[in-house]
């Protein structure tokens, strides 16, 4: 039977999600969890892979598995078995041929940013201090030149396996929290889907440009042209979390099977 979980992870001591041969990743912590679980090896696929180092508030996985351990108690189960730093939130049945990956409509994540005089340990592990300060306005106006659907082959790192960079962009939102110490910035993008180092490069060219650093035209030429030297850095892992991913119609139960579980 196939199950879905929906997991919650602190990327920083992780490789990413996806298993590799010299790092600890989560998916490998997960997969050791349900072997053991389930007494034979179980292969668990997410909706899609985070880099190393960054989070993950509700990443959506799929599993298949044969146990009379009721569908929303699985999600205790593995927790007892996991490390501290991974949380199964919610475990349900999946609907038929769901798949984590292929049935994923639209996905969402957002980076933290803060300015502040001095730095804020708190904050550090899981937004990115910014130095000499930004424009918010022209930050929020150069946000929107990415919605829409362009060949981001300029904002991935070079080598991608993608077989197109072409991505659909649904909305680029910012919000800002301004309190004692620090002004507090959030960038959510959703999409259909993001290459590799997409969102942080985007982070990064729309910091550039807010800062005086980068020019509007060469934020327009590296979506028309796919100028790489027309866009901002790549910014750090420990910003940017998964917030969340959307399937449309094919989990219809999936917020109230996530508020029945965590509320038990």
């Amino acid at each position: 039977m196939r199950y879905v979980l929906i997991v919650c992870y602190d990327g920083t001591n992780y490789g990413g999600w996806q298993i590799q041969k010299n790092s600890i990743t989560v998916q490998g912590k997960l997969e050791l969890a349900a072997s053991d679980l389930f007494g034979r090896r179980v292969h668990i696929m997410a909706s899609g892979r985070t880099d190393a180092g960054v989070h993950a508030a509700a990443q959506v996985c799929h599993m298949d598995a044969e146990t009379d351990i009721p569908a929303e108690k699985i999600a205790d189960a593995l927790n007892v078995r996991l490390p501290d730093d991974i949380s199964v939130l919610a475990s349900f049945a999946a609907p038929e041929n769901f798949d984590a990956t292929r049935s994923a409509k639209r996905k969402t994540y957002c980076y933290n940013l803060y300015l502040a005089p001095k730095r804020i340990p708190l904050k550090d592990r899981y937004s990115v201090r910014i130095k000499g300060g930004l424009n918010y306005e022209k930050l929020a106006y150069i946000c929107k030149f990415f919605e829409g659907e362009h060949d981001f082959k300029a904002y991935s790192k070079s080598g991608s396996s993608a077989k197109t960079t072409i991505r659909s962009i649904y909305s680029v939102t910012i919000s800002k929290d301004i309190n004692e110490f620090s002004e507090d910035i959030k960038i959510s993008v959703t999409g259909n889907g993001f290459l590799y180092n997409m969102v942080r490069t985007i982070v990064g060219t729309a910091i550039a440009f807010a800062q005086g650093s980068i020019t509007q035209e060469e934020v327009v030429r590296s979506l028309e042209e796919g100028d790489r030297e027309a866009v901002g850095k790549t910014m750090p892992p420990q910003g940017l979390t998964l917030e969340s991913v959307d399937y449309g119609d094919i989990l219809p139960d999936f917020h109230k099977s996530f508020s029945d579980s965590t509320n038990k």
